[in-house]
């Protein structure tokens, strides 16, 4: 297993118990990405991944994620299919019902994250990444 795809486990490992404090593992300069879903957008820096995590988070009550699958892309690039669940605050609207499938893609360089997009629907990452879901 790569050193890459060793650090996005233990990333996930935080998040699976609900833990997204953590910013070690980001560049400084890092590009944080929600691709989709009720709250896309764009944020530079580990506080702007702060600020975008916070509103992305804020919109769901109960919100849990899992890693399904990990595929290592090339040598910077690892996808994490994801299974989520939680409730939208707003909207009442069931993550697990809408099919709860989403992934994840880090971008590595020297240890570091550099760029982080996450995907509500994993096959419009797959469509963005051009791969076969």
């Amino acid at each position: 297993m790569s050193a890459n795809l060793d650090l996005v486990r233990s990333i996930f490992a935080d998040w699976e118990c609900g833990d997204f404090s953590a910013v070690e593992w980001a560049d400084p300069e890092i590009k944080f990405v929600i691709g989709d879903g009720p709250l896309p957008g764009t944020w530079k820096g580990t506080d702007g991944m702060a600020e975008g995590f916070r509103e992305w988070l804020s919109a769901w009550d109960d919100v849990r994620i899992e890693s399904d699958e990990y595929r290592e892309l090339d040598n910077e690039r690892v996808l994490v299919l994801v299974c989520s669940s939680g409730r939208g605050k707003a909207s009442g609207l069931d993550l697990a019902q809408m099919g709860g499938r989403g992934a994840a893609v880090f971008h590595v360089q020297d240890g570091k994250m550099t760029r982080l997009v996450l995907y509500a629907d994993c096959d419009r990452a797959f469509a963005d990444l051009g791969l076969k879901g």
